[in-house]
């Protein structure tokens, strides 16, 4: 065994596939080295997987709901074009079927999943296989509900922006207007409750700094100076909150009106933005052109 451990880290190393693929790769060519990379390539796996110096930032997010149940997926590939391609977001769709139905805890176990050609890590390296780009399942996450609860979901028509959000009330249309708002508005929390403390006393440090340099409050008394740092303090994190923010739909009412109104509240929810966080590869066409002239 220990054997076969060495074999399956060398072959990674070679190949940059996944661990699962490299032994089943290795037991299928009884751990000869060469057969097993040829074994991977054969499969799309190694020349997919062996794109790790080029970056992935571009791609869908995906929502899949069933019942209680909904998921929300990230396939990145390296250029928007290949995203909108049909076979792109087919595969998307079977992967987030795979996830829903399986529940795993980590996108690792994810790619091990049975999918609709093969496990999950295949259905993603056919795709790659055929198109010559670098795909990865980025992340996902499942978000179940109680039955006296609703989901409310928004997927932006580019695919690049999509939110579940959790919430009680009956009215359907509710739910994907405030998956909309958070869509559109990217709060971090829904409301002052769920947000660390430590953001409020960071931002509450930094208004009681300015409001102590300002020579317009000196002399004032302390009991007015703080109010005014609470005002402050409120309004600077407000855009952090969901429920803090102006409605989308009407500029006069709070997400917090808006949901009262509609006998409704927010439980929770999940966003993601396509590529968040992902440095995206920056082309300098100039060095290029010249390395290419030498």
């Amino acid at each position: 065994m220990a054997n076969l451990v060495e074999l399956v880290k060398e072959l990674r190393e070679k190949t940059g596939a996944g661990m699962l693929d490299c032994k089943k790769a290795l037991e299928a060519s009884e751990c000869d080295m060469a057969k097993a990379v040829d074994w991977l390539r054969e499969k799309g796996i190694a020349k997919s997987q062996a794109k790790q110096g080029r970056v992935a930032a571009e791609g869908l997010a995906s929502i899949l709901v069933e019942g209680n149940k909904a998921v929300l997926v990230e396939v990145n590939s390296e250029t928007d074009f290949t995203a909108r391609t049909d076979k792109f977001k087919n595969m998307v769709k079977a992967v987030a079927k795979a996830i829903l139905e399986n529940e795993p805890k980590d996108v690792e176990e994810a790619l091990t999943l049975k999918a609709e050609n093969g496990t999950v890590n295949e259905e993603i390296a056919a795709v790659s296989f055929a198109t010559g780009e670098k795909m990865t399942l980025r992340r996902f996450t499942i978000v179940e509900k109680n039955d006296d609860q609703l989901f409310g979901t928004y997927v932006h028509h580019d695919g690049k922006t999509a939110c579940i959000v959790v919430l009680t009330g009956k009215n359907e249309e509710v739910g994907k207007h405030i998956a909309m708002q958070i869509a559109s508005m990217k709060p971090q929390y829904v409301d002052r409750d769920h947000m660390p403390q430590e953001i409020v006393e960071h931002e509450t440090a930094i208004q009681k700094e300015i409001a102590k340099n300002d020579p317009k409050n000196a002399g004032k008394p302390e009991g007015i100076i703080d109010k005014m740092v609470a005002g402050r303090v409120s309004k600077s994190l407000q855009d952090l909150c969901l429920v803090d923010q102006a409605f989308i739909l009407d500029g006069n009412l709070k997400v917090s009106a808006y949901l009262k109104n509609n006998d409704s509240a927010v439980e929770s929810f999940v966003l993601y933005v396509v590529g968040e966080g992902i440095e995206k590869k920056k082309d300098n066409w100039v060095e290029e052109v010249a390395a290419a002239l030498k």
